[in-house]
């Protein structure tokens, strides 16, 4: 999900993103979070637009280690800072993460084709299900392709087990992710003047 199109061209059930986004979006997107936090670390981002304020992403080095080492070095290296929301869709996930043409204040038109100049990430697949405020790492066709990118999900969404490698979950701000701009529908999402992840730390 490099791409803004992989979500859907990797999909091995086959779900369209105007179905899924329809069928996601009739299913309860405000039950509740488990707020339980394990050892961490914990990835904090502050958000701006019309969405403003903190979330914390409590970190699962146990079950994804590679894809948490990834997002924490990019995050500790100042990658993520002003990084923007640039794929939200209603009633399922709000995508970011392209460190390299999602930068606020710049060009944006290729947001969610980019990635880093590291090495992709080896998939890392495991058992947990995407449910409300899970946050899996973003990838192109190849399985092995992860790198910069990730998403945060609105609700469940079971379509994607075993498909994405889930490498934390939200412990606190789901509000401030259910305020993220949203974007356009016959677009696949993509936002127009999208919200931003003005600072990105790493609580250890």
């Amino acid at each position: 999900m490099s791409d803004t199109r992989v979500f859907l061209g990797a999909m091995a059930v086959g779900v369209v993103a105007i179905g899924a986004a329809a069928f996601l979006y009739m299913r309860n997107t405000t039950g509740e979070v488990s707020t339980e936090d394990g050892p961490g670390p914990n990835l904090v981002i502050e958000v701006a637009g019309e969405a403003n304020g903190e979330v914390v992403i409590d970190l699962l080095p146990e079950v994804a280690p590679q894809h948490v080492a990834r997002i924490v070095e990019l995050a500790e290296s100042g990658a993520y800072d002003d990084v923007v929301f640039h794929r939200v869709i209603e009633g399922f996930m709000a995508q970011t993460g392209d460190v390299k043409f999602g930068k606020y204040g710049g060009d944006i038109s290729a947001a969610g084709t980019g990635r880093s100049d590291l090495e992709n990430v080896p998939a890392e697949f495991s058992k947990l299900p995407f449910q409300r405020g899970t946050v899996g790492m973003a990838r192109a066709g190849n399985p092995d392709s992860a790198n910069s990118q990730f998403f945060i999900m609105f609700a469940e969404g079971s379509f994607l087990n075993g498909q994405y490698t889930v490498f934390g979950k939200v412990v606190s701000g789901m509000e401030v992710v259910d305020a993220i701009r949203k974007g356009e529908p016959d677009l696949n999402g993509a936002v127009t003047d999208p919200d931003r992840m003005v600072k990105v730390t790493v609580v250890k």
